[in-house]
């Protein structure tokens, strides 16, 4: 009688943590990220500045920066979409290799294709790193963009 009440307590557990990792797991994966428009950003500065800023010492502007949400603003070099239907806004100052690449919200693809080479424009987004090179001109990237907020 005992040894049956043992394996029915270690079962009972079992389930009930089973069913709280359940749980768990489909949350997670079901989670939906936050709008970015909605979003208050930590950093507002101009995306010449920003890449000076990295390019004069990355350590220490990755600390500052990283998973932060910034409020970038400056000139347009360029309005790409992928194969997907994702837009990119690249901006910065068109002398220069290095550039501010900004992967606009799918849900807001709409206001990046009214957008238009040469123009100032304020993008706001998340900053997901800076890769760095001489040859090609480094890039500052933000993810989960959004025009004009």
């Amino acid at each position: 009688m005992k040894r049956k009440k043992i394996i029915l307590y270690v079962l009972l557990s079992v389930l009930v943590i089973g069913g709280a990792v359940g749980i768990y797991i489909y949350k997670e994966y079901n989670r939906a990220h936050k709008d970015t428009a909605g979003l208050k950003p930590d950093f507002t500065v101009a995306a010449n500045d920003l890449l000076k800023e990295f390019e004069s010492n990355e350590q220490a502007s990755n600390k500052k920066y990283w998973d932060m949400v910034l409020s970038v603003e400056g000139m347009v070099k360029d309005v790409t979409r992928d194969d997907r239907g994702f837009y990119s806004v690249i901006l910065g100052d068109t002398t220069s290799l290095s550039s501010v690449r900004c992967s606009i919200d799918s849900i807001h693809g709409s206001e990046a294709a009214s957008v238009k080479r040469g123009h100032i424009v304020s993008v706001k987004g998340i900053c997901s790193g800076y890769n760095a090179d001489d040859m090609l001109g480094s890039d500052i990237i933000l993810v989960r963009s959004v025009i004009g907020q």
